[in-house]
């Protein structure tokens, strides 16, 4: 769990201690009263330190987080709040609060079709009448895509990796008549391009796989192996989601003097460097990937804009595809 998940709970623990008037807290039954509330939520009992609870009640009593909290200590070692009235729950929601909410709830609504957030769709329902007050219509848009096929499948993969559970997925790809069926153990959901793929882990290697070629899941009782990959680092050499054993290129590609703001602005990969700025006003610019799929369709997608100088084998790759598209269009 989150630190600042744990400091909530115990903000809210001490909160009720304080309220509550027939006992008088010390520091230790502050200390055992989190140390409680955390065992319940999370399921191991770690003694939360009198430093931690001074600390907290310090946190309370400021304006850190708007609480400024009336916490008193009397008879040298007892802890309350002097207005017996008063709780953090109570703290009043101010009109810039309300914008800020209002502004999150917009973002969030974003989401709200996609399976794994629709639990939160009430929630969402709430905030919203919590905060009419505040008229704003939504001016932030993320492009998404309702009718992509597999986001069904998204909430069941986010569990099954949340609770480290082996499923059979049977798998359709384009390139195959039949499907197959892989037991893996799910590690990570990446979208890229507006399409969303589960990296997994099957048979001592990994998988990617595309959320739109999976035709059925079901549970295994097979053992989950956690490889424990953080996606920055797992993607850290590629464009794209298509990762491989090979050594990262230098790859150094020309962009003309149109274009080059777009690449300066909007970086293909976050190793880009400008080698040179040449006199028409174009770019030269060199980065550190794999060569896969995704990168040589992002250099494709720039057709005579953009010319690639090295490597040599990408350089083929690219000149093959430009001349097969060139006969689709021979008249």
């Amino acid at each position: 769990m989150a630190s600042n998940k744990n400091a909530l709970i115990r903000y809210h623990t001490l909160d009720k201690c304080f309220r509550n008037r027939t006992k008088d807290w010390t520091l230790e039954d502050l200390m055992d009263a989190c140390s409680d509330a955390l065992y319940e939520y999370e399921g191991k009992y770690d003694l939360v330190s009198k430093r931690t609870v001074q600390l907290d009640i310090q946190t309370m009593r400021s304006e850190k987080l708007g609480y400024n909290a009336p916490i008193e200590v009397f008879q040298r070692k007892f802890y309350r709040y002097s207005d017996s009235n008063y709780s953090i729950k109570n703290i009043p929601v101010n009109e810039n609060d309300l914008k800020v909410m209002n502004d999150a709830v917009q973002l969030l609504k974003q989401f709200k079709d996609f399976s794994v957030f629709q639990e939160m769709n009430g929630v969402l329902q709430k905030l919203e009448d919590s905060i009419s007050s505040v008229k704003q219509k939504s001016v932030i848009h993320l492009d998404k895509n309702e009718r992509l096929k597999g986001l069904e499948f998204i909430d069941i993969l986010y569990q099954s990796i949340i609770n480290r559970k082996v499923i059979c997925i049977e798998y359709q790809s384009f390139n195959s008549r039949n499907s197959i069926t892989y037991t893996v153990s799910p590690q990570l959901l990446k979208e890229f391009n507006n399409r969303w793929f589960l990296v997994c882990w099957c048979e001592n290697k990994m998988l990617n796989l595309a959320l739109d070629r999976i035709v059925t899941i079901e549970s295994s009782k097979e053992n989950y192996i956690d490889k424990n990959i953080d996606g920055d680092s797992y993607f850290e050499k590629v464009i794209g989601v298509t990762v491989s054993n090979a050594t990262p290129q230098t790859v150094i590609f020309k962009v003309d003097r149109t274009n080059s703001p777009y690449v300066i602005t909007k970086p293909f990969h976050h190793s880009q460097k400008t080698v040179e700025k040449l006199q028409d006003g174009s770019h030269i610019f060199e980065i550190q990937v794999q060569h896969n799929y995704e990168l040589e369709r992002l250099i494709l997608g720039f057709g005579k804009s953009m010319t690639v100088l090295a490597p040599k084998e990408l350089k083929r790759s690219i000149k093959r595809n430009l001349k097969n598209a060139m006969g689709n269009y021979e008249i």
